[in-house]
């Protein structure tokens, strides 16, 4: 219990220290932000700061931080430690300064900043790479929500899949404020409920939150390294916020409420994936015990098992609708964020309704046919697609914060450190290479300082160009 309070408080005295550090490289100004300057009424949208913390918090919010704290908790409290260090040095670096560098750029697209600070190459594979990711996350976050209504009323998953279908058609289809920013605080208030119905159950029911340990007590004794940090995405950084935050550049009304809107998002998700990471293994009593209830269960029974049980008939239904609305919040926006990026890569017009319905139909319709594979494979490709879109990122902050003679060690470390977590992932995993620990973990390091000495190539050249030009 000990531990679980420890890392709490780390959390939000994260929020106003290091969130503030992070803040003050970048350097917010007074300028007039993109929904004030672009201001369209569909996706540049001037909202209220509160509304727009909430949106980015339920987009970014949806079934990593429960689904894969629950996986991550049964390597045992060392989960803690990723959680706790990877949401203040990792992923909140990575959602603020996604979200204050797209703002900069009139609300840009990630794959678009991309291509401005790594080039052109980059950018052709950021924009695949981001559309593949967002169509697969849509898919995870429509098949989820889909199960647990279906256990929660008894009504086919299938149905349920078509009505999330059908909203998320029109989620992504309207301006922003119609729907999303109309119902957003209902699922906010669900959200809320969940999380201290959950946490305080746990506590005043008595059962016993690990303390910690660096052991590793994963029952079938994965490696800890590169898996939980690959499995416990969302909870601690994810490349996926990276085409969020841009989404919410285009509303927010200053920069200097962007700590607020993108680390503060970024921080209460890791809140989250700390209390369910914490439940999982108190109410199951092990790693082993949890381990058995997700392989009988699934995650989604996991869930609706520790609902009901904590907070009884009326708190369940209220807390599996901010389970189910975490991921609904999140495939809306997976699919919205996808259209506004081909709209950016093929120069479409979004003002138009049309544009926008031929945008849209073709991607939920993607989505729908996906729907139809295992879960458990999406999942998989999801989590590493998602991490590696996570990398390339921080790579491109760190090459705008050395453009613009800031501190880009801040993002230069995480940045090397997932270089090495992917690369070793996907050498290892079974969707992967297959290849041996020994040989992939000594790849994965070679592959993180390749690009390490890349970036450093990068800023000499830069430097000599900037220097010659000088002299001219």
């Amino acid at each position: 219990m000990v531990t679980f309070f420890i890392a709490l408080i780390l959390l939000i005295v994260g929020y106003f220290t290091y969130g503030k550090f992070v803040e003050k490289v970048f350097g917010p100004t007074d300028e007039a932000t993109p929904a004030i300057t672009s201001e369209d009424g569909v996706d540049y949208v001037p909202m209220d700061t509160k509304k727009v913390f909430l949106i980015q918090l339920l987009n970014i919010a949806g079934l990593g931080p429960i689904f894969g704290a629950l996986a991550g908790a049964q390597w045992g409290p060392v989960v803690f430690l990723w959680i706790v260090f990877g949401t203040i040095f990792a992923g909140g670096v990575h959602d603020f300064l996604t979200g204050m560098i797209s703002l900069r750029h009139n609300g840009a697209s990630v794959s678009e900043l991309t291509g401005i600070y790594l080039g052109k190459t980059m950018k052709n594979i950021m924009r695949v790479f981001s559309v593949i990711l967002l169509i697969l996350v849509g898919t995870v976050f429509a098949t989820g929500p889909a199960k647990l209504l279906s256990m929660l009323t008894n009504m086919n998953a299938g149905v349920w899949l078509g009505i999330v279908l059908v909203y998320y058609f029109l989620a992504t289809l309207l301006p922003i404020d119609k729907i999303i920013g109309k119902i957003y605080p209902f699922f906010g208030m669900c959200l809320i409920i969940i999380c201290i119905g959950v946490a305080g159950g746990i506590i005043v029911k008595g059962y016993k939150i690990p303390e910690m340990t660096l052991a590793n007590l994963h029952p079938d004794n994965t490696p800890i390294w590169p898996f939980m940090f690959i499995t416990v995405a969302c909870g601690a950084i994810s490349g996926f916020h990276a085409t969020q935050s841009p989404m919410m550049a285009r509303c927010i009304k200053t920069e200097k409420d962007g700590r607020k809107v993108f680390y503060g998002a970024m921080v209460a998700e890791g809140v989250i994936a700390l209390i369910w990471a914490a439940a999982g293994v108190a109410f199951y009593g092990s790693t082993g015990g949890l381990s058995n209830a997700i392989n009988a269960q699934t995650q989604n029974g996991v869930v609706y098992e520790i609902c009901k049980t904590l907070l009884g008939p009326v708190g369940s239904v209220l807390a599996m609708i901010g389970v189910i609305a975490c991921p609904i919040t999140s495939g809306d926006t997976a699919f919205r964020s996808a259209r506004l990026t081909i709209a950016d890569w093929f120069k479409v017009d979004q003002k138009d309704g049309k544009k926008r319905l031929y945008l849209t139909a073709p991607l939920l319709v993607i989505g729908a046919l996906l729907s139809q594979i295992d879960f458990n494979i999406i999942w998989r490709y999801f989590s590493w697609s998602n991490q590696t879109l996570a990398m390339i990122a921080l790579w491109t902050a760190s090459a705008y914060l050395f453009k613009n003679n800031k501190n880009y060690i801040m993002t230069v470390i995480p940045a090397t450190f997932m270089s090495a977590v992917t690369s070793t992932y996907i050498l290892m995993a079974d969707e992967g290479f297959k290849l041996s620990k020994n040989i992939s973990y000594i790849a994965g390091i070679i592959f993180a300082i390749i690009c390490l000495g890349l970036f450093i190539r990068y800023i000499k050249h830069n430097e000599a160009t900037n220097l010659s030009e000088k002299n001219a």
